[in-house]
């Protein structure tokens, strides 16, 4: 598939009613704004996450290709998975920017019996009584979070781009939540990971370089801090410590569609058979493996010929797209996408290519395929089955 998944290297909540505890092996994320009868000041939760750079970098360069062709579409995703949602009554804003400032992930969980100060938290962003963030004097394109006596901390975060070329102006991304909404996070953050890339290569020299110090994922400043009972938006996501199979995830997506049928039949009839093949049905995590398909007619027309027509294969139109799902849970893992998993053809068949590093290692998966023939849009659902084990 031309998406590839990449899962933190590290992650942590922030609690700004526990400065100093660290929750770096906690499985669960937070991003709260809490009020309770007890205590009408209002508590706040921000999540860190982080991606190593290194993969980032190994995907842009030898997968993708995006930096080297002109004209490739690519895009970059970060997904969280809900695990709890309570309060998200009002249409409210979930910020996510790139972090300044490096930090540790400690050892710690939300409200361990000793209280663990060995990673980052709401006032350190090492240890409890290591470096503090920064509250005021911020350098240029910072900012940082609320500065109040009883809740200096919280992290530090890009907002301008620097003047990065084709950069928006500022670098932070936003999801806006409502009653009804889902309550996943999915945001664009191609313009953080870009600079990344850009400064780790030294693409545009003279411009600030802002590296990789992960993601901060917060409530819009209106959300924040407010004691008013009807403004209490709180969710927890899973983390990367969690034992689902909804870790935080980087997707990032590129087009690598390539259609030439040479002297291949496009196949014109919504009466069709696909097979998969290239499927030994098991692969390793580090795997990659290219899918072709064996497309014919059901019904062929009679014909008077020296050959098999079941030998002849055809290609798929160019209104083709795949689509992977979990099979346990059912719930798509890579949904059809027209513009990053469609389809390819060359003078021999229908592929695609998936990368089985995004994938979770020990579970089956379904493939799907979707194509569109004389205004019908046909799903076929043919029990492509395959597994991805540890390496």
């Amino acid at each position: 598939m031309a998406i590839y998944k990449l899962f933190p290297e590290k992650d942590a909540a922030i609690y700004s009613a526990y400065p100093a505890m660290n929750t770096g092996l906690d499985p669960i994320l937070e991003v709260n704004n809490k009020v309770t009868d007890l205590n009408p000041t209002a508590q706040v939760a921000r999540t860190l996450v982080k991606f190593d750079q290194d993969e980032i970098v190994n995907v842009l360069d030898n997968i993708a290709k995006v930096t080297a062709s002109a004209g490739v579409v690519w895009d970059v995703d970060l997904n969280l998975y809900v695990a709890k949602a309570s309060n998200v009554t009002i249409d409210s804003n979930i910020i996510v920017a790139p972090l300044s400032g490096s930090w540790n992930n400690g050892t710690g969980q939300y409200l361990d019996n000793n209280i663990n100060g060995t990673g980052v938290s709401w006032k350190y962003t090492d240890f409890s009584g290591s470096n503090e963030w920064i509250t005021a004097g911020w350098a240029p394109l910072i900012t940082g979070s609320f500065s109040g006596s009883n809740n200096a901390g919280g992290g530090n975060w890009y907002t301008g781009s620097g003047g990065y070329p084709n950069i928006p102006q500022s670098l932070t991304s936003s999801q806006e939540f409502s009653l009804r909404s889902n309550k996943d996070l999915k945001v664009g953050v191609r313009p953080a990971v870009e600079v990344w890339y850009s400064s780790s290569q030294d693409i545009n020299a003279g411009l600030i370089e802002i590296s990789n110090e992960g993601f901060i994922i917060k409530w819009d400043n209106e959300f924040e801090f407010i004691t008013s009972s009807a403004i209490t938006p709180q969710l927890s996501y899973y983390s990367v410590d969690t034992n689902t199979i909804y870790p935080p995830q980087l997707d990032i997506k590129w087009r690598d569609f390539d259609y030439n049928t040479g002297t291949l039949d496009v196949i014109d009839t919504p009466d069709l058979f696909v097979a998969l093949d290239n499927n030994p049905g098991v692969f390793y995590s580090e795997s990659i493996n290219q899918f072709r398909l064996n497309v014919r007619p059901e019904f062929p027309v009679r014909t008077f010929k020296t050959s098999s027509l079941y030998t002849v294969n055809n290609a798929l139109p160019s209104e083709s797209y795949y689509a992977i799902k979990d099979l346990d849970t059912n719930e798509f893992i890579v949904d059809f996408d027209t513009q990053f998993t469609q389809i390819s053809c060359d003078e021999t068949g229908s592929f695609f290519t998936v990368y089985m590093n995004g994938l979770e290692p020990e579970r089956y998966y379904n493939i799907l395929i979707q194509t569109n023939i004389k205004g019908n849009t046909i799903v076929m659902d043919e029990n492509y089955y395959f597994k991805v084990v540890n390496g």
